[in-house]
């Protein structure tokens, strides 16, 4: 709990605060969650961060926590909360769609893992959430007739950021303080970057994509997009564990939050490779810089260190991902190609160009990478970087019709995202601060393989950086 001068999002404690005193019932936030969205979808230009969702699936799910709360007995922190989830998710009833005109075409009849989690947490699912066609690009442009683009609640003429677009967009708009995605190259926290709110990308297999279309398995990660690094850390301690219907997760050790709340980082090491560090714009730069004085000011170290072959593992991660979900979506490139948007099939031509040899190479590099890893996580704790080396680009009339393709804003936002994709490693993404245009600009944290914990002790020491939270130009109180 942090005092704040002027706007502050409303987080999960606001909204059990709201409960718990008798303030207001779950049923009175969902009818105002029901108002909002149908506001979203008339305003100019409309919002476009939930794409599907249900007044009637809403209310009984709230209805549900409201007699929960009456009668205190209450399931978790997430009782009563408002969540959305990206479209990559089963979620029942909605159509799992992933981004696409052609695929569920008929309503979901069974949930995805982490819905499972939700619902048995009592956390009211407020629906889907848009997200770039089949989790292809970085922008979260995504022009077909279901979707349309998400707006940037800060500047609803510049992007939200993807894959996981509409989560973003959703929370920083305060439509709802905690949305789920899954981040295969960056597509969590790329967008909770560009949107100014937090994105945890968990260690691979750490929450269960059971139930996602899988499109990249040995890439992607699941992890939530929350208000506070404290919200992050709930939902966190909610959905990690292992599910028998994930293999990949099956050997992890027990989640833990051990020391997040230490009152300063006395001890902790914090890796910085400086060079690789500055590849980014100067305004972002600039305030990246501050922000790592601001955690050695709290007692932590900061060691530097060399983050080898970066320009291999961005190549092989692009060969890895792409391959991955060219073989997974060829029948769909054979048989929907008309249906796909322009720059989806680009990328899955692309895609076709790779071959075997290039993905056996490498995955070579990858084993490569992660013992580099193993060697610098003996001397540092963490790595930071900026989170996504510009800000949130500009939407152009163009977009809007044929979509967007710009291969070196792709570069530059997956930057510092690559690295954990490609080796497993958990990263989390915290605003600092905003550029003159106003944009919000985030640091980035990485940690050792399931060392989750000191990601988010850091991460809170890392809030307190930021001297005022701007309200975004779009934004809806559920409370008020």
């Amino acid at each position: 709990d942090s005092a704040s001068n002027g706007f502050s999002f409303k987080g999960i404690k606001d909204y059990l605060d709201c409960y718990r005193s008798g303030k207001l019932t779950p049923s009175q936030v969902a009818k105002n969650i029901i108002a909002m969205l149908e506001d979203c979808d008339k305003s100019t230009p409309p919002l476009r961060a939930i794409v599907q969702w249900d007044q009637e699936q809403i209310m009984l799910m709230a209805e549900a926590s409201t007699a929960r709360y009456r009668n205190k007995c209450t399931l978790s922190y997430l009782d009563g909360i408002p969540v959305c989830v990206k479209e990559e998710f089963k979620v029942v009833p909605y159509h799992h769609r992933v981004g696409t005109v052609y695929l569920g075409t008929e309503p979901e009849t069974e949930d995805a893992t982490v819905v499972k989690k939700l619902r048995e947490a009592g956390a009211i699912i407020i629906g889907v959430s848009n997200m770039h066609e089949l989790g292809t690009g970085t922008t979260g442009c995504n022009p077909n007739r279901y979707h349309k683009i998400p707006r940037n609640p800060y500047k609803p003429n510049h992007f939200t950021g993807g894959s996981s677009s509409g989560s973003a967009a959703a929370v920083a708009a305060g439509l709802c303080p905690v949305a789920i995605g899954t981040d295969g190259g960056g597509s969590v926290r790329i967008p909770a970057s560009l949107c100014g709110v937090v994105g945890l990308k968990g260690t691979f297999g750490r929450i269960s994509s059971h139930g996602s279309l899988p499109l990249s398995y040995s890439t992607v990660s699941v992890g939530p997009i929350c208000t506070s690094v404290a919200d992050a850390a709930i939902v966190y301690s909610i959905l990690a564990e292992l599910d028998p219907l994930y293999p990949y997760g099956l050997k992890q050790p027990k989640a833990t939050l051990s020391d997040m709340c230490a009152p300063d980082l006395k001890g902790l090491k914090l890796g910085v490779d400086w060079t690789f560090f500055k590849a980014c714009d100067a305004e972002v730069l600039s305030i990246c810089e501050k922000a790592v004085e601001h955690l050695q000011s709290l007692g932590a170290s900061v060691v530097a260190v060399s983050l080898p072959e970066m320009e291999e593992v961005r190549v092989a991660h692009v060969i890895c991902i792409l391959s991955e979900m060219r073989d997974f979506l060829q029948p769909d490139f054979n048989k929907h190609y008309q249906d796909m948007n322009l720059d989806t099939r680009a990328n899955l031509a692309l895609a076709s160009q790779f071959t075997a040899l290039d993905y056996i190479t490498a995955n070579r590099q990858r084993t490569r990478s992660m013992r580099f890893l193993r060697e610098i996580f003996t001397t540092v704790n963490c790595i930071l970087t900026p989170a996504v080396a510009c800000t949130a680009p500009r939407i152009y009339e163009s977009d809007l019709l044929t979509g967007s393709s710009d291969l070196s804003f792709t570069a530059r936002s997956m930057r510092f995202m690559q690295l954990g994709n490609f080796t497993g490693i958990p990263g989390l993404v915290v605003p600092i601060g905003y550029s003159t245009a106003g944009l919000p600009i985030s640091l980035q944290v990485m940690a050792k393989w399931w060392d989750e914990a000191v990601l988010l002790r850091i991460g809170l020491k890392l809030e307190q950086f930021r001297y005022q939270t701007k309200k975004p130009s779009i934004y809806y109180d559920i409370l008020a």
